[in-house]
């Protein structure tokens, strides 16, 4: 349901020092409100299918992988999960990012590349430790029926589908 529109940001590495307000935690990775405040500033400007900020979305998926016992590792990942494939931060900035390998992994698993099969994106999610829950939450506010209600029937009926398939191939198929 979420869909790019808007403008990425213009540094990646930029935004990520401007947004540092304390600088590291003790472990040297970046704090979860700072990584909140970088995926927030990425997708600022964007808009999902029903005009609505971008924002609302990655909020909706961070607080769900949190609400579903996600690690802090989880959660910056939840906060992070579209920024490299809506091209709102690079792989390189992932890759350099102060995050742990785990958030970094999951990212990358959570990241769709063009004209793969969905088989193969569902297959590294599901080799992906962390991965998973993540996609939960994300699964979960895509197919929210509120969301899906303001769409064109055509739209909402194909996203229907495109969801529940992909909660088949997850093996979440109990789950709405």
């Amino acid at each position: 349901m979420d869909e790019p529109r808007g403008e990425p940001v213009d540094d990646p590495a930029r935004e990520q020092r401007t947004e540092q307000s304390g600088g590291p935690t003790a472990d040297g990775f970046l704090s979860l409100s700072e990584v909140e405040a970088i995926a927030r500033r990425a997708h600022r400007g964007q808009v999902d299918k029903n005009g609505h900020p971008y924002g609302e979305h990655i909020a909706a998926v961070a607080h769900g992988t949190a609400a579903r016992g996600g690690s802090p590792a989880q959660i910056a990942a939840g906060w992070l999960h579209d920024t490299v494939e809506d091209d709102r931060l690079s792989r390189e900035w992932l890759a350099a990012a102060a995050l742990p390998e785990e958030t970094k992994a999951i990212v990358d698993a959570l990241t769709r590349r063009p004209e793969e099969p969905v088989e193969e994106y569902t297959a590294r999610i599901l080799a992906t430790p962390g991965a998973l829950l993540v996609k939960r939450a994300d699964l979960a506010h895509n197919s929210d029926p509120a969301r899906l209600a303001v769409l064109d029937r055509a739209t909402a009926e194909r996203l229907a589908a495109k969801y529940a398939r992909m909660r088949d191939l997850l093996g979440l198929t109990g789950e709405p």
